[in-house]
């Protein structure tokens, strides 16, 4: 669920996942300096970054952004178009065959809303997409979200309910628009 604690900030915990977050952010910023053209040298960054190699039939174009990298879950036959984010840190699985427009963002972790708990904890959950999901230009996926199979999130979207298969979801609210 979105409001899970997930940890406390001035933990060992917290400290290991910020020298994470540092070791992501130099090795994403390396990652999109190279060449368009370099595919060995993004192979290799991108390994790094997620802790294993992208599945041979998936394809991602930098710019990418991720905070940790090791919890993103991609599966074969995923297109990531450039520009999109992934804070990663709760947990991202993309399942086969989900298409993602440039700018999208994923967020699993985020603060309290009560004022004495928000510097002292973060808050999130898991974000699940499923098979053959397209995620329009500049949606947003907030914690916690389970995006069923055969879904489409129109551009701009905020999704912060989970959306049932066969679903087409729009506006910034994230209303569901239609189902099939």
């Amino acid at each position: 669920m979105p409001g899970d604690l997930l940890m406390r900030i001035h933990s060992p915990e917290f400290q290991a996942m910020s020298e994470r977050v540092l070791e992501a952010t130099a090795l994403t910023s390396r990652l999109n300096v190279l060449p368009f053209d370099d595919d060995a040298g993004k192979a290799e960054l991108f390994e790094r970054i997620l802790g294993r190699p992208v599945p041979a039939k998936t394809t991602i174009y930098p710019p990418f952004f991720t905070d940790h990298g090791l919890n993103l879950e991609l599966a074969e036959r995923v297109f990531i178009n450039q520009n999109c984010t992934f804070l990663d840190y709760a947990g991202i699985r993309l399942a086969e065959r989900v298409m993602i427009a440039p700018k999208v963002t994923f967020i699993t972790v985020g603060h309290p809303v009560d004022t004495d708990d928000r510097r002292v904890w973060l808050t999130g959950g898991p974000i699940v997409v499923e098979e053959n999901v397209w995620i329009g230009a500049g949606a947003t996926i907030l914690p916690g979200v389970t995006i069923g199979r055969d879904s489409v999130i129109a551009a701009g979207t905020v999704v912060a309910e989970d959306v049932p298969e066969a679903s087409l979801v729009a506006g910034p609210k994230g209303a569901i628009k239609r189902r099939w």
